[in-house]
């Protein structure tokens, strides 16, 4: 036999040394690319924000408050108490990031949408939703056909009719009360409820309208301390009220988890004194390209006024329309696929296609979208909903992948057991496949996200315009986005002070939202599979 004579005909002679060696190259191969790609995001950051230029005094006051007392209580935690630590740097990093997307989400209500426009949507798509509900609950005394029609009457006259019905209106609440209702109410109802999941109802309702008011103060405290109501009320909406609901349903789950407030504490803490105190004495930071003007500046001819404000609008708005046409596509295609389709040389072909489209070059799409909706269906080039097409086209391979394989990872056994209590297949899809494969979904529609977020050659193929001085505002506006802002600084108005001032903070920014994006799948992930 085989295993007698010690070796495997099979496979051959069995080196070890060989499988030693390879495994070291592999090695040293990823750490020459993570020291690469360092060396590159060091050098990109030192000319965006030059930290260089800073006051001594600066950086030693920040050394003494930020630093030092972060590096001591980190070290002690991360030794004695590794749960906690993990739990205040996530605390640090969800305020972090749900801040950078309240921004974005301000600067909608700010520039483009009306907050009155936004609350009369809101509203008439939970008077629809809630109609439906209402008739789905008949559904033993109704036929379908007549529910169904129902339905669609009620959907169709809430989108319709409810819209100017409420922007019509003489008099109304204020932005920071609209924004208050139609933004807050929901995020409170999920905070609350995860605050007080293990609480009865009582406490649960008392949950949700504590959270409300605290939404709700933003309106009011925000012009005290300098900032407009719409900003104050989404911030603490978005950013805020989260992480806190957050942190303290975590410590109520897991008391022992408490000494990672102290973490985050020192974080946030030592940031608000280090720059107090900066103030005080009246040190110098740093000169950084990367400021409030240079994200709220619209392009200039000069790089020391450029600015990123409209492209990140532009940007918003294009994941906005991409989402919206995407994540539906691609989850029933993936659902009809996974649940419905037979297994026969058409459904084999379209699987293999798919794939395929996957790797397929993203200028090959721009042409595509070029070809399809600017040539062929007349549109205007450039704007936010042929641009938004475009890249869910070039997407939607990749969402269709991996909700897949997310549908794929639901156990057969709880399909089964689903059809054992008498289910149809689509309300086993509906109540047991979707709800378990969801955490999948997303984190990978949201990869998917973030490389549309960077792309550059489709949009140029769709002649979107380089450089707007203006946001867009509607679907059929032009539209501009992050990486063609900084492809124009870096070709178009190639010159030394762009080169070393507006490029790398445009290239910084951008990789702050990718990495944003990146960080929300990967927690997603994390939390998908600790919970199996």
């Amino acid at each position: 036999m085989a295993t007698e004579r010690g070796t495997i005909e099979s496979f051959g002679h069995v080196s070890r040394t060989a499988g030693t060696v390879f495994r070291y190259l592999l090695l040293a191969a990823t750490l020459f690319g993570i020291v690469a790609l360092t060396v590159l995001l060091i050098y990109v950051a030192n000319d965006a924000i030059r930290p260089l230029t800073a006051d001594p005094g600066w950086h030693l006051t920040f050394l003494l408050t930020l630093v030092l007392p972060t590096l001591a209580v980190g070290a002690y935690l991360f030794r004695t108490d590794p749960a906690s630590f993990r739990f205040g740097g996530a605390i640090v990093g969800t305020l972090a990031v749900s801040t950078m997307f309240a921004g974005g989400v301000a600067m909608l209500f700010v520039d483009i949408v009306e907050p009155v426009t936004w609350f009369a949507y809101v509203l008439a798509l939970c008077l629809a939703l809630g109609g439906v509900v209402v008739i789905e609950r008949l559904d033993r005394r109704l036929p379908f056909l007549v529910r169904f029609v129902a339905a669609g009457v009620i959907v169709l006259v809430s989108l319709l009719v409810v819209p100017g019905a409420v922007t019509s209106l003489p008099v109304y609440p204020s932005d920071g009360v609209l924004l208050t209702l139609s933004v807050g109410a929901p995020i409170a109802l999920v905070v609350g409820r995860y605050v007080a999941a293990a609480d009865g109802r009582r406490r649960r309702v008392a949950a949700v309208v504590a959270t409300l008011v605290v939404v709700g103060l933003g309106a009011f405290v925000g012009p005290l301390v300098g900032v407009t109501p719409v900003p104050a009320t989404v911030v603490l909406a978005v950013a805020v009220v989260p992480t806190g609901g957050y942190a303290i349903g975590r410590i109520r789950r897991n008391p022992e988890r408490r000494a990672g407030l102290g973490l985050a504490a020192v974080i946030l803490g030592g940031t608000v004194v280090g720059a107090v105190a900066v103030d005080a004495l009246g040190f110098a930071g740093p000169q950084s390209w990367v400021d409030w003007g240079f994200l709220t500046s619209a392009h200039s001819g000069t790089a020391a006024n450029a600015g990123l404000y409209p492209a990140i609008g532009g940007s918003i708005l294009l994941m906005v329309t991409v989402a919206a046409l995407s994540f539906p596509l691609g989850v029933g295609a993936a659902v009809y696929l996974e649940e419905y389709a037979p297994d026969n040389r058409l459904t084999r072909f379209i699987d293999v296609n798919i794939s395929n489209l996957a790797g397929v070059p993203s200028v090959v799409y721009g042409l595509l979208g070029l070809g399809v909706f600017v040539t062929y269906l007349g549109q205007s080039t450039g704007t936010v909903l042929i641009g938004g097409a475009t890249l869910a086209l070039l997407i939607l391979p990749i969402v269709i992948i991996s909700a897949r394989e997310a549908l794929r990872s639901v156990p057969d056994s709880m399909r089964q057991a689903s059809y054992g209590m008498g289910a149809t297949r689509w309300q086993t899809i509906k109540n047991v496949v979707l709800p378990r494969a969801f955490p999948g979904i997303l984190t990978g529609t949201i990869l998917a996200l973030g490389r549309a977020i960077g792309e550059t050659a489709p949009l140029i193929m769709i002649g979107a315009p380089n450089v707007l001085f203006s946001l867009p505002t509607a679907l059929s506006s032009k539209v501009s986005a992050m990486p063609l802002q900084v492809y124009a600084w870096a070709s178009l108005f190639a010159s030394e002070p762009f080169y070393q001032a507006a490029v790398p903070a445009g290239v910084v920014v951008l990789l702050i939202v990718l990495l944003s994006m990146n960080s929300i799948a990967i927690v997603l992930r994390n939390k998908y599979q600790s919970d199996q």
